[in-house]
């Protein structure tokens, strides 16, 4: 267990200095001044901040219930194992708060771990479609002609796509399968064939309608967590146009892909103060934004999350340490 201790740790290792290097790169000549002129210029805007964090995590949870709609489970247990989770991923590595949600509550919400690994996958597919639509149509104006143009094919392809999975999930498993055995026999290949067929899987079950449904539940979800941005800058008087928080909250979570520490530390620094660099905000104030934004975020849904979570082990008396149930969980979720 000492020699498996050690292999982790030496894996956090890349990212923690893949986070300390954005983090010098975003905040690289920036004044200490610049930080503590962080004021509350419009503090009406602070209910804005706290009912859209609010309402967009629990549509999240109200999301999430739906795609576990099959097992029974209730709203209550799947909000409780979700948050959670959320908050495990923010302090922990190698997305241990996933990997949870699959293996430790699987009793919990009465379904088995593939059929919860199954939700988290379309949980992901469906985020990434929405973020990367935003990011794709809120793009920076000086951005090339043939850039622009490479993302208006690509949002395209990705809507077709999309369409094909929701409303053709009965029908697409044969084809799929075969297509994947066409492919290379790699690694990576291997993983993604159950994982998109699980998914696949999920919505064949929920039919057409619960499909669209989750659909409009995420793109209600981002708006949210887009007008969290807006009300936050709003709040402190940040100068930017009208689309350059719908690319900074876009931008930023698609930097949670990058390989860092827990929480994406670093990056999402980096994404917001370029995001909104490019949509006219200066940069001292841009960056001193994405740090107090991803704070925010952080301590919000790692608070709610980690009391969530303490409140549950009191109430049915687990004494269990923490890190004992995590040392038994597999390392990564399943092929």
């Amino acid at each position: 267990m000492t020699k498996s201790r050690g292999r982790n740790l030496l894996k956090t290792i890349p990212g923690l200095l893949v986070s300390a290097f954005f983090l010098w790169y975003t905040f690289r000549g920036i004044h200490p001044s610049e930080f503590r002129s962080l004021r509350f210029d419009h503090p009406a805007w602070l209910l804005g901040v706290l009912g859209f964090t609010l309402a967009g995590y629990t549509l999240r949870c109200v999301r999430w219930t739906r795609m576990m709609r099959p097992s029974g489970a209730s709203f209550q247990a799947c909000a409780r194992v979700l948050m959670t989770s959320l908050a495990a991923n923010n302090i922990l590595p190698f997305r241990i708060g996933d990997i949870m949600r699959v293996f430790t509550y699987a009793g919990d919400l009465g379904a088995s771990p593939s059929a919860i690994l199954s939700t988290v996958i379309l949980e992901k597919f469906l985020d990434i479609f929405v973020v990367g639509l935003i990011f794709i149509t809120t793009m920076g104006r000086d951005l090339p002609e043939r850039i622009r143009q490479a993302a208006d094919v690509a949002v395209v392809i990705s809507l077709i796509a999309l369409l094909v999975l929701m409303f053709g999930a009965a029908h697409i498993a044969a084809p799929l399968k075969k297509l994947f055995a066409a492919l290379p026999n790699i690694k990576l290949i291997h993983k993604v064939e159950p994982w998109t067929l699980l998914a696949i899987d999920t919505l064949r079950q929920l039919g057409i309608g619960g499909s669209f449904t989750l659909l409009l539940q995420s793109a209600v979800v981002w708006f949210c967590e887009g007008m969290i941005f807006v009300s936050a800058l709003r709040l402190i008087g940040l100068g930017t146009d009208r689309l350059g928080p719908w690319e900074a909250v876009s931008f930023a979570n698609l930097s949670y892909m990058l390989p860092s520490s827990p929480g994406a530390i670093g990056p999402f620094e980096w994404a917001t103060k370029t995001a909104l660099i490019s949509h006219g905000a200066e940069s001292a104030p841009a960056a001193v934004f994405g740090l107090a934004i991803h704070a925010w975020m952080l301590v919000s849904v790692t608070g709610a999350g980690g009391l969530i979570f303490l409140i549950h082990r009191i109430r049915i008396h687990n004494t269990t340490p923490l890190l004992r149930e995590i040392e038994i969980l597999p390392e990564e979720l399943p092929e």
